[in-house]
């Protein structure tokens, strides 16, 4: 059974393995805000929306990526671009290889310890009305994976108890977990995509080509809630040797207000109109740092995603700084 009919059998009653979703009416918003804290896998196939598309659902929030940079003395952080310059005939590999080289010379963020909350408030997209009654949604997952939280404008504070350390909850992973992984990856991408090659977390599909399994297991890692910084350049070293990848041409602006580099990657097909949809990953010019992701369909309509506002550890879920 391939990725795409395992999705569709699915979508009624769980949109995407994440299960993130908004729609209208605060139930099923509260619904799928609590949702998204349980896509803590470790390896995973991202579908992301594509069922949304079939389902017509109104907007749909994929899974926010988290990735805790740093901002200490000690090294610079060169830009990667600035407003006005252009990235049209750059490959994927190219800018890969180039970001893997500047991030890899960042040093990292807070660790948090294990009682600590990795703090995220992010914007849906697209930018429709829908969203905007939702506002800003702010997320909290202690990064033992023992509780995440959530809370939507005008709402308490809404906690769940989890255990996801040591298989605790299946395959889902705590941040901590997924930390550890990270940091135990080669530097070399070659190196990088054999050792996920070989633990093969996600079963490779029998029907897919070698470069999309490998895509499947990159690209929920590159949705770590806390990410080192030679894990990052580990994972860009090893998307760089598989093909599919496509830079978009100029900076494109996000539900957050940033403007960003966007690279493309194709996931899969709407199965009611034959429609590709592809993931695109929002990085930051100057640290080359994943602050958002989106799903935008062939001709570059965006679908869903999430886009970063503002991340920090903190000491109790409720807290921002």
């Amino acid at each position: 059974m391939d990725e795409m009919t395992e999705v569709r059998e699915l979508r009624a009653h769980t949109p995407v393995p994440d299960r993130g979703r908004l729609a209208t009416g605060r139930a099923r918003l509260t619904e799928a805000v609590r949702a998204r804290e349980s896509r803590r896998a470790l390896w995973r196939r991202r579908e992301f929306a594509i069922v949304a598309v079939v389902a017509g659902v109104t907007a749909v929030a994929v899974a926010a990526t988290l990735l805790v940079g740093g901002k200490g003395p000690g090294r610079a952080v060169q830009p990667a671009a600035t407003q006005g310059v252009r990235f049209k005939g750059v490959s994927a590999a190219e800018f890969l290889r180039q970001a893997a080289d500047a991030v890899q010379t960042q040093p990292d963020g807070t660790v948090p310890q294990a009682k600590q909350w990795i703090y995220t408030k992010s914007v849906q997209e697209p930018a429709n009305e829908a969203n905007k009654r939702v506002g800003d949604v702010e997320n909290w997952i202690r990064y033992d994976g023992s509780a995440s939280a959530f809370q939507l404008k005008h709402h308490p504070l809404e906690v769940t108890k989890m255990h996801l350390e040591n298989g605790g909850e299946g395959d889902d992973r705590s941040p901590r977990e997924m930390y550890r992984v990270l940091t135990a990856l080669p530097g070399d991408g070659k190196q990088t995509l054999k050792a996920l090659r070989e633990q093969d977390a996600i079963a490779d599909s029998k029907d897919a080509a070698q470069a999309r399994n490998d895509y499947s297991e990159i690209s929920v890692l590159l949705s770590a809630d806390v990410m080192p910084a030679k894990g990052l350049a580990s994972l860009y070293r090893a998307l760089a040797l598989v093909p599919g990848g496509e830079v978009t041409g100029h900076l494109v602006d996000t539900a957050a207000g940033r403007r960003v580099i966007a690279l493309n990657y194709f996931r899969g097909e709407n199965s009611a109109t034959g429609e590709s949809i592809h993931d695109r990953w929002l990085i930051d010019p100057r640290t080359y740092r994943i602050v958002g992701t989106q799903i935008i369909s062939a001709h570059g309509k965006v679908l869903g995603g999430d886009s970063i506002v503002t991340t920090a550890v903190v000491d109790k879920a409720g807290n921002r700084d």
